[in-house]
């Protein structure tokens, strides 16, 4: 199948994806008596990172994990500074006090870690088992959160049948694995015809790529009014490609590529969550994601002009 009408066909199915899977994701909420949240930093960051556990997998088995890296940095750049902006263009989020605790110092966490990890230009399998460590202490975390939240009633706007918000989130989940795949045959083609290194393809156009059912969930949430959902699918995937994603693929097949290489993504994605900090009120305003806009847009110039050095 020709490369564009793959990453075309690709493009429709995230946003029927998305479509579906916040609705169920949102009725889920409800009836667990869960905060949406929750529910998107975990269940719906996970679904939408699914792309990018495809080819960490797959490009770390075939020898090539430095596409996995580039890829999941470069998820996270693209996540911040390209898709919460696009959501914050339609108007302000308001962050519940739980993301402000909970998942933002883990996401400002990850980049200096990955850094320091990288200080030898090597990420060892035994690397990769701190991240996975890092990413379960994590995730025991939010499960002891929402099991405090189990008293509380959410009222939300979602899918209130039980069995139609369950189908809705798988059949959702499905569109939404099926566009990552086509996006990202399309996008690997497309980009290797224009001779980019593997790190490069991976930082930009696979990561744009794989970060479709972000986007399709993301901005579908804010559409329908649930900050709570657009925010927290945004934070918790993040993390998961930055430690769960890429420590799979350093578990799988050591990663080595030289600091200075990764440098660019891990500042950019650094300096993207610092731009997205809420006020004291916990606002994350539009103004943000103008500069958020213009963060990435220096992001692309700085890393394609790397490569042409």
């Amino acid at each position: 199948m020709n490369d564009y009408l793959t990453l075309s066909l690709g493009i429709i199915f995230a946003g029927v994806g998305g479509e579906l899977f916040v609705r169920g994701t949102v009725g889920i909420a409800s009836w667990a008596r869960v905060s949406p949240g929750i529910i998107a930093t975990t269940i719906a960051a996970f679904a939408t990172s699914s792309p990018e556990l495809s080819v960490s997998i797959n490009s770390a088995i075939s020898g090539v994990p430095q596409i996995a890296l580039g890829d999941s940095l470069g998820s996270n750049v693209v996540n911040i500074a390209l898709i919460l902006a696009l959501a914050l263009l339609i108007s302000g989020i308001q962050s519940p006090r739980g993301n402000i605790k909970r998942e933002f110092p883990v996401a400002l966490f990850i980049p200096i870690f990955t850094a320091m990890l990288f200080y030898d230009n090597e990420l060892s399998r035994f690397d990769g088992l701190l991240l996975l460590s890092l990413f379960f202490t994590w995730l025991v975390a939010v499960v002891l959160e929402a099991r405090k939240q189990r008293s509380a009633t959410v009222d939300v706007l979602g899918e209130k049948r039980r069995w139609l918000a369950v189908l809705s989130c798988t059949v959702g989940l499905i569109f939404l694995v099926a566009a990552g795949g086509l996006i990202v045959t399309g996008a690997k083609g497309i980009a290797i015809s224009f001779g980019l290194d593997e790190f490069i393809i991976g930082a930009t156009i696979v990561a744009l790529g794989t970060s479709t059912p972000e986007l399709a969930t993301t901005v579908i949430a804010k559409v329908r009014g649930h900050d709570e959902v657009s925010l927290g699918t945004i934070l918790g995937s993040n993390i998961f490609n930055g430690i769960f994603i890429i420590g799979v693929a350093a578990t799988i097949h050591p990663i080595r590529v030289a600091l200075n290489d990764v440098a660019i993504t891990l500042v950019f994605g650094f300096v993207a969550l610092i731009f997205t900090y809420p006020s004291r009120t916990g606002l994350i305003s539009r103004g943000q994601g103008v500069a958020l806009l213009m963060l990435y847009s220096g992001y692309l110039f700085s890393i394609l002009q790397r490569q042409t050095t």
